[in-house]
């Protein structure tokens, strides 16, 4: 079943990921790697998963008398997860399945992240070294027994080459959730989402958990850059949400649009930002998230502590206040 839902998933969404600024392209990406936070997932659970204390497993049924909540994640501690399975989606993008307690979720929020680790090698002393990277997971937080990443495999990319290297069988060591934006059903009448390649990952979360509520009558506007039609993540997706929700409009545009494309080019301009985002108000919110050129054109990135900052950019230019824009 597994590798049917793989199959299905990647002949029907094929997905890519623009870099990040290095050599800037007309849509603000260019050569470089995305920041870690950019990097886009999937979420869920597995059948069997070990608790880790220094060099100590314990198994699941074990962590669960210690723990009480049937779910798989643990912010305070590392948790090994099982590859169950994999699915190649384009020429460097691949999905990832890990399995747990089929019983359990992953015990997630909207919108959160989890971390990943692999080891390095050793240090001088001795000590495992190890690369850590954040994943965002967007499937459905309540769904139980597996999870999915979506990775995108750099040349240079440690962590991906990590994955890249895995096979069914094999375990990943995992940690979170991480809360990044606790998104309440109804906290306001508009969300306006500016999104740049795999920067789509945290704004899935929300419009899932807004368009699966019968009860959050929400208004969402999703702006989303990518470098060409092919990189445009989970596309079909999006197109069908849109098309069945007439609370939820999407408009996409390209740096190198296809003779048939009938989207948006070039980068997110102001111009665009006025059609498509709600206008500043108290019942307002914006959403950003992609990679730090893309943030700075449009939102200003976050502080030196990682804290939201100082909006600038196209929204400050527009009369977007800090309380009306969120960063990931």
């Amino acid at each position: 079943m597994a590798t049917s839902f793989f199959r299905r998933l990647a002949k029907s969404a094929p997905i890519t990921f623009p870099v990040a600024f290095g050599s800037q392209t007309k849509s603000g990406f260019g050569t470089s790697r995305f920041s870690a936070g950019a990097i886009a997932a999937l979420s869920g659970g597995f059948s069997y998963y070990y608790l880790t204390t220094g060099n100590n497993l314990v198994y699941l049924d074990q962590a669960k008398e210690e723990t009480g909540p049937k779910t798989a994640l643990n912010p305070d501690k590392w948790l090994e997860f099982k590859l169950q399975d994999t699915a190649t989606v384009s020429h460097n993008t691949k999905l990832f399945r890990f399995s747990f307690d089929p019983s359990a979720n992953l015990g997630l929020h909207v919108a959160s992240c989890l971390l990943t680790r692999a080891p390095l090698g050793y240090n001088a002393e001795g000590k495992t070294k190890y690369v850590i990277r954040p994943y965002t997971p967007i499937s459905d937080p309540e769904a139980k027994g597996y999870f999915d990443l979506l990775i995108k495999v750099y040349p240079d990319g440690k962590m991906s080459q990590h994955f890249a290297s895995l096979k069914p069988g094999d375990v990943m060591e995992v940690k979170g959730p991480i809360e990044k934006f606790k998104y309440l059903p109804n906290m306001k009448k508009h969300i306006g989402m500016i999104a740049g390649g795999s920067g789509i990952t945290p704004m899935l979360q929300v419009i899932d958990a807004i368009l699966k509520n019968p009860e959050d009558n929400t208004q969402i506007t999703l702006l989303y850059a990518n470098v060409s039609p092919d990189d445009i993540l989970l596309k079909q997706k999006l197109d069908v949400l849109q098309a069945n929700h007439p609370n939820l409009k999407v408009f996409y545009t390209v740096d190198s649009p296809t003779k048939n494309w009938k989207g948006g080019v070039g980068y997110i301009s102001k111009d665009m930002a006025l059609k498509g985002l709600p206008l500043p108000a108290d019942d307002t919110l914006i959403l950003v998230c992609g990679p730090s050129g893309m943030m700075e054109h449009i939102s200003g990135g976050k502080a030196p502590d990682w804290s939201q900052g100082e909006v600038k950019g196209i929204l400050k230019d527009l009369g977007y206040t800090e309380q009306m824009v969120f960063k990931f």
